[in-house]
């Protein structure tokens, strides 16, 4: 069975370099969507990891399961750190192009630290 594994330190550290970079691009160009393309990839592995959570061999089952709960955390965390960056920069875009945002989506969030 094939996981994809991010707490490989070396996947780990690809993957942080690619949401970073995703990031920084989006508040560049100030598109949001280019930070949702991130989320949208972590939210299709917590998907595929579940599914393979239902399907893991008895034989190897505890190795499997531990190393897949593992990469869930971790990928719950890449889920946050672009959810709040896709916010932040729908923010940014709807300042720079003057649109009337709906809401303020991190007022709750900064206004707590």
């Amino acid at each position: 069975m094939y996981v994809f594994d991010l707490s490989n330190p070396f996947t780990l550290i690809l993957m942080l370099v690619i949401t970073v970079l995703l990031i920084f691009l989006g508040k560049e160009i100030k598109k949001p969507y280019v930070p949702a393309i991130a989320l949208g990839a972590f939210l299709l592995l917590v998907v595929l990891y579940a599914v393979q959570l239902a399907f893991v061999p008895e034989a190897d089952g505890d190795v499997y399961r531990k190393l897949i709960m593992k990469c869930i955390g971790i990928d719950f965390v890449f889920i946050f750190i672009s959810f709040i960056s896709y916010l932040w920069i729908d923010d940014i875009s709807a300042n720079f192009y003057k649109k009337k945002s709906v809401d303020n989506s991190l007022d709750w969030f900064w206004n707590k630290v």
